[in-house]
């Protein structure tokens, strides 16, 4: 992967949030939302203080609200099922506007709400803050087996590519009149699905040949070592640690 390729989830800034080493955001992400599940659900008041935590880091990296928002209607499907709960878990009924909906539901959909909201909202601010080829060197950082990493970086690299070659199809198909609309054009899409099976398998091993030739003998070089100083480490520390105080706070009776 190329220093510059950047993905869609990443928003370019110079902010303090933006210039820590990618392996202790990847740490604080994760401790957040380690915290952030293990928090007992009837504690309503510590998950809006979560809010407030990821807000005032979103506020430190100089990330709009909006942007922070759209990335968050990937949870679309998780809280359509959310909103089923209280109509179809058993046990104890309570009426809201007219309605019967039961109450373990209605924890349960707390509960799914609340927490996943919280954890993908710090999965996007870790995306936004830091570029794809430092979440791979940030994992490689922290002793990810590399077979995993290198996985990973294949996959994001030729993700572009296949997708390139899916564009250039349908703008062939396109020059040439066709449009699918209805099943009887079926027959076209899956022989198009065929041929870019075929060319990205192809292309995968020219790619591989290549790599071979040049010296790959399973690992990857890695061009710089990012170490994190001690600083660094207690500023991403600040918000998993402080996640975990509210916890406390929350579990005592």
């Amino acid at each position: 992967m190329g220093a510059g390729h950047a993905h869609k989830l990443y928003r370019h800034g110079h902010s303090p949030v933006h210039g820590l080493p990618p392996h202790t955001k990847i740490v604080a992400a994760l401790g957040f939302v380690v915290v952030v599940v293990s928090t007992p659900r009837e504690a309503v008041w510590a998950f809006a203080a979560y809010a407030a935590l990821l807000a005032a880091v979103a506020a430190r990296a100089r990330i709009p609200a909006g942007f922070l928002l759209r990335r968050l209607l990937v949870e679309v499907p998780f809280v359509a099922f959310a909103l089923l709960m209280p109509f179809v878990v058993p046990g104890e009924q309570t009426r809201v506007l007219g309605t019967s909906l039961s109450v373990p539901g209605l924890w349960g959909a707390w509960n799914v709400l609340a927490k996943g909201t919280l954890g993908t909202a710090a999965s996007v601010l870790l995306a936004a803050t830091t570029e794809l080829r430092a979440l791979l060197l940030g994992l490689q950082r922290l002793k990810l087996p590399p077979l995993l990493v290198q996985i990973a970086s294949f996959m994001i690299r030729y993700g572009d590519v296949v997708t390139d070659e899916m564009r250039r199809m349908s703008v062939a198909r396109r020059s040439r009149g066709f449009e699918a609309r209805g099943v009887r054009h079926w027959g076209v899409l899956a022989k198009s699905a065929g041929a870019l099976f075929i060319r990205s398998y192809e292309r995968g091993e020219r790619v591989h040949l290549a790599m071979v030739s040049r010296g790959y003998t399973g690992t990857m070089p890695v061009p710089d070592e990012v170490a994190a100083t001690r600083a660094q480490w207690a500023y991403a520390a600040a918000l998993p640690l402080t996640a975990l105080l509210i916890c406390l706070l929350g579990r005592t009776p």
